[in-house]
């Protein structure tokens, strides 16, 4: 497994991290066989795994801190905080308050006294980046976080915390997580470009943009809607008659047709696709299985040519989400519609 450096921070990491989002409640509920998984994992030479307390409501935590027993020091462990994770507005967001708890809290099922990259999952707009910045700050001189990164956060935010952080003497923001796929390719127009400037590290998530790539879905009627599975609940992504997952269907098969002439299966060229990019320090892979796993390890060390990254190109243009959906921030701006209006007089 290839190492890349993460950012400025001396971390060497594989070019593949282990996502931990699937263990738990929310998809794979045997923790013995999450154990194996990551175990395995570490055995092909990952050493980089990426959780968050809001998967499985810390669950997904728990399992990565079994694993991980014995086998702490050669891994880089990173998680993250700002889902809800209770009933109380105050169990959530990017609080000082909430953090200086809740990092506490992940420190104790991960089973550690330290996390390497503790990051914020989203922008909250009801928290300054100044707080937030500053509890980070202290958490880092007090030992229990190395390092601190954001998550799928846009460009000016990105450089709002770099600027925040030089002038009040915060540590800054070393990474950015990303959504990146074939199919969700916006990050390329500013975020990628924003994270280079400031010399950040990039591990990536969504490589095969929630099943799409993963060569499952190769016509409507492969998509379902009823039940409990992802695109069931995520319809908006998934719906065949929306326009534009028609469009996400016939890039799919597009690019189904390009990677069997290339002689890779669809999963290995997504992942490559992003592996390519040079902003791109480490990429997130996902599996709920074990045979996910075996498979996307099985693909590690695809290359792809500039023909094939040419062709692709051309499938799915540079800077382009197919589905804006997939770029998973919405602005408050476009969100909230009494922000987009002047208060009504009178009343």
């Amino acid at each position: 497994m290839k190492r890349r450096i993460l950012g400025g921070t001396g971390i060497s990491v594989s070019q593949y991290a282990l996502g931990a989002m699937m263990f738990g409640a929310l998809a794979n509920k045997d923790h013995d066989e999450g154990v194996r998984i990551i175990h395995r994992a570490l055995d092909a030479g990952i050493n980089f795994v990426d959780t968050a307390d809001i998967y499985s409501q810390g669950e997904s935590e728990e399992i990565v801190g079994k694993a991980l027993k014995g086998r702490r020091d050669d891994v880089v462990l990173a998680t993250k905080a700002h889902g809800s994770m209770g009933p109380d507005a105050n169990h959530g967001g990017n609080s000082r308050r909430w953090l200086v708890r809740e990092v506490e809290n992940s420190l104790r099922r991960l089973g550690t006294d330290h996390i390497d990259l503790y990051q914020i999952h989203r922008p909250d707009p009801a928290t300054d980046i100044d707080e937030t910045l500053s509890a980070l700050t202290d958490l880092v001189r007090a030992g229990k976080v190395r390092a601190v990164g954001s998550s799928t956060f846009p460009a000016e935010q990105i450089v709002e915390a770099q600027w925040v952080s030089e002038r009040r003497g915060h540590v800054r923001f070393r990474t950015e997580q990303p959504p990146y796929s074939i199919l969700a390719r916006s990050v390329e127009a500013a975020v990628l470009p924003t994270t280079q400037k400031y010399g950040m590290g990039v591990l990536t998530w969504g490589p095969l943009s929630a099943g799409w790539l993963s060569g499952r879905y190769t016509q409507a009627t492969d998509i379902d809607l009823t039940g409990t599975g992802r695109a069931a609940v995520e319809r908006h992504k998934f719906d065949p008659s929306l326009p534009e997952n028609t469009l996400k269907l016939k890039a799919v098969g597009e690019l189904s047709k390009l990677a069997a002439e290339a002689g890779l299966s669809l999963p290995h060229m997504a992942v490559g696709f992003v592996l390519a990019h040079p902003a791109v320090t480490s990429v997130i892979i996902g599996p709920r299985t074990m045979e996910q796993l075996e498979d996307l390890l099985a693909g590690a060390d695809t290359v792809l040519s500039d023909d094939v990254l040419d062709r692709i190109d051309e499938i799915v243009p540079p800077g382009t989400d197919l589905n804006r959906a997939d770029s998973y921030y919405v602005p408050p701006a476009l969100a909230d519609r009494t922000l987009r209006r002047r208060p009504q007089a009178g009343g």
